[in-house]
């Protein structure tokens, strides 16, 4: 996951340790400190069941048996899903809403996550990995039930392929990003702006900006959760820059921002289970990005921000 240093020693300790006894049941999903949104739009309940759905699965690291079956599920469920390959074998899982009206003038919107986890024994990352797909993946459906606006610019939800970087990369910069970067190199014309979402269910869940991430849109992220009754979970403050699949859209001068719980106590340990992960939290991002989303194109206007 992004660049920081694993807690190499607790990984090493629990290596040996079998995935079991992290299944959490409908209390424990609700658990965790997120406000309750004000609306509704957005399927919490279901949104944890595609994380569970992505544990049971196991450890998925890129190129593996298990991310490959999983990449052919989220093909399904993700509207007009397709393939895009990824140099080394891989391949992101790319959906999209199409334009309309004279959102059809604007550059696409990409909401994007990542499905492989880091290729560690034992690691099934319920937070690092599957919290950001399975938000990805009911926002996509939400989007898709509402209402479609006369103006909104190409949404497109794109699961990217080895992000982690894998076992002997120089680093994480150089190793990972796999898939970001492929589809910046494919699309980099097309897009204007870029959500990723990744470590997004925990039960202390704060996001506070990460300097990486682009003020401006993280000021339209903050005013959208506000107005849903979620802006607790976005605090006014800012924490030192984080490398991550936005990092090269970023860099690449398109604005970019990175919904992610860094001080998240599991990093790449195979403490990172289902029981960590709220259903509640889930649902105080989705809502929050489902209000930010239905803005684009019809004059949504931004607020106040770290």
């Amino acid at each position: 996951m992004p660049a920081r240093l694993a807690p190499l020693a607790a990984a090493l300790a629990l290596a040996s340790a079998a995935v079991v006894g992290c299944g959490a049941g409908p209390a424990d999903a609700d658990a965790g400190i997120a406000p309750r949104p004000t609306t509704d739009r957005f399927d919490a309940a279901r949104a944890f069941a595609e994380v569970r759905r992505q544990v049971e699965l196991g450890p998925r690291p890129a190129g593996s048996a298990a991310s490959r079956r999983l990449a052919a599920r989220l093909r399904g469920v993700l509207p007009r899903g397709r393939f895009e390959a990824v140099p080394g074998g891989l391949r992101n899982v790319v959906g999209r809403l199409p334009a309309r009206g004279r959102g059809a003038r604007e550059k696409a919107v990409v909401v994007a996550a990542h499905y492989d986890t880091k290729d560690l024994p034992g690691f099934v990352g319920a937070n690092d990995g599957a919290s950001g797909t399975a938000t990805v993946v009911e926002l996509a459906r939400a989007l898709a039930r509402r209402p479609a606006p006369a103006h909104r610019p190409e949404i497109r939800f794109v699961l990217f392929d080895g992000e982690e970087a894998p076992g002997g990369a120089e680093s994480f910069l150089a190793g990972g990003l796999r898939g970001s970067r492929a589809y910046l190199a494919a699309h980099r014309r097309e897009i204007g702006r870029v959500i990723v979402v990744d470590f997004v269910g925990d039960r202390n869940l704060s996001l506070p900006r990460e300097e990486g991430s682009d003020r401006r849109l993280w000021q339209e992220l903050r005013a959208a959760a506000a107005r849903v009754g979620v802006g607790a979970v976005f605090p006014p403050l800012r924490r030192g820059e984080i490398h991550d699949d936005h990092t090269p859209f970023a860099r690449a001068g398109i604005p970019a921002i990175d919904l992610i719980d860094f001080e998240y106590p599991h990093f790449h340990t195979p403490e990172d289970t289902l029981d960590k992960v709220s259903a509640r939290s889930l649902d105080a991002v989705g809502e929050a990005l489902v209000e930010l989303l239905s803005g684009f194109g019809a004059g949504a206007a931004g607020g106040a921000g770290g």
